[in-house]
């Protein structure tokens, strides 16, 4: 056994990644892996990526459909709220059901914010953000808002509390 303790945190350390790669042209992933988690920190960051590595923004380029905005944690202090909209889904909880597996297989705990409904025109380079959702409650459209004019600098986003 090496001098790492595979009972007290990932079984690699950086000093076999060193070895294997004196030995080898080519650093193997299981070295890469080693290198990478030397610590508890970065095994998690190295299975789940980066907090900053989830986009904010998914939606379909054109249409009005059903969007959420979600809170994405790591931890109790860390967290980042994405949006999430797509015609595909008939209700909103379609639209979680999809994004929360993904985001605990990278380590990140979801929860739901709210949701409401987009209309995305990319042709004129408007968006439009409005409604509620029968089973989240309405999003705050305002930080919704805010996150998608981080991702289309150019367009024009506007929102709304009406249902239509």
């Amino acid at each position: 056994m090496s001098a790492c303790d595979w009972r007290s945190r990932p079984p690699f350390c950086i000093g076999e990644a060193r070895r294997d790669a004196e030995n080898t042209s080519m650093l193997s992933l299981s070295a890469l892996r080693r290198a990478l988690c030397s610590s508890q920190r970065a095994w998690v960051m190295a299975a789940g990526g980066q907090l900053s590595s989830v986009p904010e923004v998914e939606l379909d380029p054109d249409g009005t459909f059903k969007y959420i905005l979600v809170r994405v944690q790591r931890g109790t202090d860390e967290h980042r709220d994405i949006v999430r909209g797509t015609a595909g889904a008939e209700f909103h909880n379609h639209i979680f059901e999809k994004v929360n597996p993904e985001m605990e297989k990278l380590g990140f705990v979801c929860k739901c914010l709210g949701g409401g409904k987009i209309e995305h025109n990319s042709k004129d380079k408007k968006i439009r953000v409005f409604g509620l959702s029968t089973g989240y409650g309405k999003a705050d459209h305002s930080v919704t808002v805010e996150i998608l004019k981080r991702t289309y600098k150019d367009y024009e986003i506007s929102w709304s509390d009406d249902k239509k």
